[in-house]
């Protein structure tokens, strides 16, 4: 009986999820409330729809550059902290194996098995770094690209989420002239 190689799918797509919810949540919420607020107060549909429109053009750009700030200021806090790692590698590397040693120790690991572990990561600075980041700290490196695509899927999803709320108005501006 042949064996078939395991092979694991697993899902990646969270921080797009993420930027979509941020930006359709958004788009849905803002641009009805502006729509609902402006019905009790004027007849004229057409007003409301370019009330509208403008405020997901303004909604958008503003949900977009906070998305691409925040990416940013991801990538900008990774680096910082990459650099303060290396410089703790490189001045106190004694104190540092210590955290590499906790961090196994929490895995059950016993201070016989830690030593050939904490001596082979040792052994690599820039992965005893990269080790650090991740286990220590949590930290992940950031894809450059984020920022961008960030700024585009949450501007993109709070267009569309905006333009629900305001689609039944066009349809009373034809059917009013």
């Amino acid at each position: 009986m042949p064996l078939t190689p395991h092979t694991e799918r697993h899902f990646t797509g969270s921080e797009t999820i993420r930027d979509i919810v941020i930006g359709m949540s958004d788009g849905l919420t803002v641009p009805f409330a502006l729509a609902a607020g402006l019905s009790g107060a004027i007849t004229s549909t057409s007003i409301i729809v370019t009330a509208g429109l403008a405020e997901i053009i303004a909604g958008s750009i503003a949900m977009g550059l906070g998305g691409y700030l925040a990416a940013k200021t991801d990538s900008e806090h990774y680096i910082s902290e990459r650099r303060r790692e290396l410089r703790e590698v490189s001045e106190m590397p004694g104190e540092e194996a210590q955290e590499v040693a906790e961090i196994f120790r929490a895995y059950g690991l016993s201070d016989e098995q830690l030593i050939p572990v904490v001596k082979a990561i040792q052994a690599n600075p820039i992965q005893w770094v990269n080790f650090m980041m991740r286990f220590e700290l949590g930290l992940e490196a950031p894809d450059p690209s984020r920022a961008s695509r960030s700024a585009l899927m949450i501007a993109a999803s709070y267009i569309a989420g905006g333009l629900v709320p305001l689609a039944p108005y066009p349809c009373f501006v034809t059917l009013g002239k």
